[in-house]
């Protein structure tokens, strides 16, 4: 590789056509130029002039590097304009949230990229701690989360909340409902569903409800755009957070039933402290914290 000190001196030199000159653009003594001159001409192998007097031509091997030079002097120049543009419609960017998340943010993101052909957006839903380790890891430049990390590498923003909903079909009768209600109907069971039954049942049902390990299932599935499915065709409750309602094909064949007490679950993005983001990961942060204040 050759030294790009040394090179651009000698590219100055060949624009100058005078030591002194030279070295007046570079802020330089007369000596400082000749001895880059000699010391790239040794890495070389070659002379690169031919003196003539106080005057100099450039051999074919000086034409050679001097041509070299102003080519990278190019590539130098459009990669700092790109840095400096940090183009929102241009790059990479990798995301990773819950399932039912991702359903509504997959949506506006696809309205970005057919308007930006040279964005490439990643969106993986994972677990929780997948997310918060993605992204410390560098696997992911974004992770929607429901707490924050408190790690000194990440920093957290709070985006909104969501409400964990009880879910039944939409031709439920509109009566209180009660635990005895629901466990007959049987509940359509999902990976996170039974964290979520402890978490909201205990609260409205503290004395009926023993557990999510003794509740009746009716079925179990585990990809989250078909959890609702069954509840639509008449066939038991689920619970689930609202993106994983909103982001259901058949909404309308869907009743959330509000419980006396609410639960919410926060959501925050998750970032790198540093680098500082890009002009196009803070376009998708803000499309994030809108998809999320309209389920809030």
């Amino acid at each position: 590789m050759l030294n790009a000190t040394w090179l651009e001196t000698f590219v100055t030199l060949t624009e100058t056509g005078h030591f002194t000159r030279a070295a007046e653009r570079l802020n330089m003594t007369q000596p400082g130029v000749s001895q880059h001159l000699r010391k790239l001409e040794e890495q070389l192998g070659q002379s690169l002039i031919a003196q003539e007097g106080k005057s100099f031509t450039l051999t074919p091997a000086g034409e050679a590097v001097r041509d070299l030079g102003l080519s990278r002097r190019i590539e130098e120049r459009h990669l700092r304009d790109t840095i400096m543009a940090d183009d929102p419609d241009v790059g990479e960017v990798r995301i990773a949230c819950s399932g039912s998340f991702a359903q509504l943010l997959y949506p506006r993101l696809l309205a970005l990229i057919r308007d930006a052909p040279r964005l490439l957006i990643h969106l993986e839903a994972a677990p929780q701690d997948t997310v918060v380790s993605g992204v410390l890891d560098g696997e992911f430049d974004l992770g929607i989360v429901g707490y924050d990390t408190g790690h000194p590498r990440l920093n957290a923003q709070p985006i909104g909340r969501e409400e964990l909903c009880l879910i039944l079909p939409s031709d439920a009768a509109d009566e209180a409902v009660t635990f005895a209600s629901l466990d007959e109907r049987g509940f359509v069971a999902h990976p996170d569903g039974f964290a979520y039954a402890d978490d909201l049942f205990s609260l409205n049902f503290p004395e009926a409800f023993a557990g999510a390990d003794r509740m009746k299932v009716r079925t179990f599935v585990n990809q989250i755009g078909q959890i609702p499915a069954p509840v639509a065709e008449g066939i038991g409750y689920t619970l689930l957070p609202r993106s994983g309602v909103e982001a259901f094909s058949r909404r309308n064949r869907l009743k959330i039933v509000t419980l006396p007490q609410r639960r919410y679950h926060e959501l925050w993005s998750v970032t790198r402290r540093t680098p500082e983001p890009t002009a196009r990961l803070r376009t998708i942060m803000r499309i994030a914290r809108d998809v999320a204040s309209e389920i809030g």
